[in-house]
């Protein structure tokens, strides 16, 4: 039997594609351009599917969502949006849509989705309070971000572990505790952990908690990160440096459901919901020995990769109010940026991504008394931050500043940033390895990529520099030429 869609759009022009597509597809079609009408059809227990967009001259498709889902639980939804932002997604997914789509939308995308839902109609969980649509944890309409929004609109309601991977700066905690916030553990604390600011030999007590008397100084019991989330959500940040002993515990964890503190004998249940992060390869650590390969895939049961700023510079001007907002809130004096100041940002390779930008459009607000920004304010700004070599950037081959100089000066500020308390320990490897990422990024910048002129630049073998390349997750710059 011929399923019915009903579609309804103010818009002529998308309700005479819709027609079309679904025809040739092989539905019965019937189309109208307002909520009331969609409304009586519902009503009389007419069609098998709804498309439907959010905007209608006389109601919303979210207020009419609710009055659907009562009256005809089981009728697929479908919600199309020209407004594509992170809660139009969560919105359609708590008011009981089968599946979102951005405007502009891909035609065959949307026939797939009517097909699965009409295959398998799917009952949405209960809706989020009304007050959780207050505010906007992620910005950006690119098509990248369109499919993140879309990923975590579906993962909302469920307890499934999510690895989320993207260079430094990409937000992966922002989605991170969006997924928490949104979901049904928000009731419950988010709790994060960066497995790269905590010495390897701490790691394991950090998480799972230990007794007294457990090592040398453990003078009291302490609660791990495991106990402190109960209930809740634990983001394993920088995970690809977990030690290998930890991974094991970790493990056990995920297949068990149950950990031991250290220095503890009596297993102890656990409920929290695991996010993971990394700027890594896993892959290559695990060829490399360094990472445990089940341990990969039990983290790995949805992966979500967040895109470098440059490659959805669309998403700039959006970005730049919501830290403007932000700034104006924190007491900073209001801005405006022209036209070609946007376009400057947007053509900017942004090494440091949206914390980068977040970084400079504060600078910019606090430190300039224009009215307005201009695209000769913004690349003064973005020239001192990446200058041309990082020879340039210490001041070495000007004779103003030694590199040595530079660090000593850089260290003395991070001291004093803690104030009267001390940074974690383990400051000198974690030192190295966060100078060694900018210094291969920088060196290939300057070679354009070609990682043989790096690796002389830089007095390196080519196979290490690649295999530092891989290990660290640099991302190789490459001209219009190749490399």
């Amino acid at each position: 039997m011929t399923a019915t869609i009903l579609v309804a759009d103010d818009d002529a022009a998308i309700r005479t594609v819709l027609n079309q597509a679904l025809t040739r597809a092989g539905y019965d079609v019937r189309i109208t351009s307002n909520a009331a009408t969609l409304w009586r059809w519902i009503s009389a227990g007419d069609g098998d599917l709804v498309v439907t967009d959010v905007v209608m001259p006389d109601e919303n498709a979210f207020d009419l969502l609710p009055r659907i889902k009562k009256a005809r639980p089981d009728l697929p939804v479908l919600v199309m949006s020209a407004q594509n932002t992170f809660m139009t997604a969560i919105k359609a997914s708590e008011k009981g849509a089968y599946d979102y789509l951005p405007k502009p939308f891909d035609l065959t995308e949307l026939i797939a989705i009517i097909g699965r839902a009409l295959a398998e109609p799917k009952k949405k969980p209960a809706k989020l309070d009304d007050d959780a649509q207050d505010g906007m944890p992620l910005v950006g309409r690119s098509a990248a971000m369109q499919e993140i929004y879309r990923v975590l609109a579906r993962l909302m309601q469920t307890d499934l572990t999510l690895m989320i991977t993207g260079e430094s700066g990409t937000g992966k905690e922002l989605v991170a505790r969006a997924l928490h916030d949104y979901g049904k553990r928000r009731n419950g604390p988010f709790v994060a952990i960066n497995m790269a600011a905590i010495p390897r030999d701490l790691i394991e007590s950090e998480l799972f908690g230990h007794e007294k008397g457990a090592f040398t100084g453990a003078q009291n019991r302490s609660t791990g990160r495991f106990e402190q989330a109960e209930g809740g959500t634990l983001f394993l940040d920088e995970i690809g440096d977990m030690p290998m002993d930890a991974q094991t515990r970790l493990l056990r964890v995920l297949q068990q459901g149950e950990y031991t503190t250290v220095g503890g004998r009596t297993p102890i249940r656990t409920d929290v919901r695991i996010v993971a992060a990394t700027n890594k390869d896993l892959k290559q650590l695990i060829n490399q020995g360094l990472f445990r390969e089940d341990l990969y895939y039990r983290l790995n049961v949805v992966p979500l990769r967040l895109p470098p700023l440059r490659d959805r510079a669309e998403d700039i001007p959006d970005l730049v109010r919501h830290f403007m907002q932000m700034g104006e809130k924190e007491g900073l004096d209001t801005k405006r940026f022209d036209n070609e100041a946007l376009d400057g940002m947007k053509a900017y390779a942004w090494p440091g991504n949206v914390r980068e930008l977040e970084n400079l459009i504060r600078r910019l607000m606090a430190l300039y008394p224009q009215d307005v920004i201009t695209r000769e304010i913004v690349d003064t700004e973005l020239r001192s931050d990446v200058p041309d070599s990082p020879i340039d950037k210490m001041g070495a081959r000007s004779g103003s500043q030694t590199i040595s100089q530079a660090v000593e000066e850089n260290m003395r500020s991070y001291f004093a940033s803690f104030g009267d308390n001390l940074p974690p320990p383990g400051l000198y490897d974690r030192v190295l390895t966060e100078m060694e990422y900018p210094l291969i990024l920088a060196a290939l910048t300057a070679t354009r990529g070609n990682q043989i002129k790096a690796a002389d630049l830089l007095g390196l073998n080519r196979n290490t520099l690649r295999k530092k390349i891989r290990e660290l997750g640099v991302s190789v710059y490459r001209s219009s030429r190749g490399a």
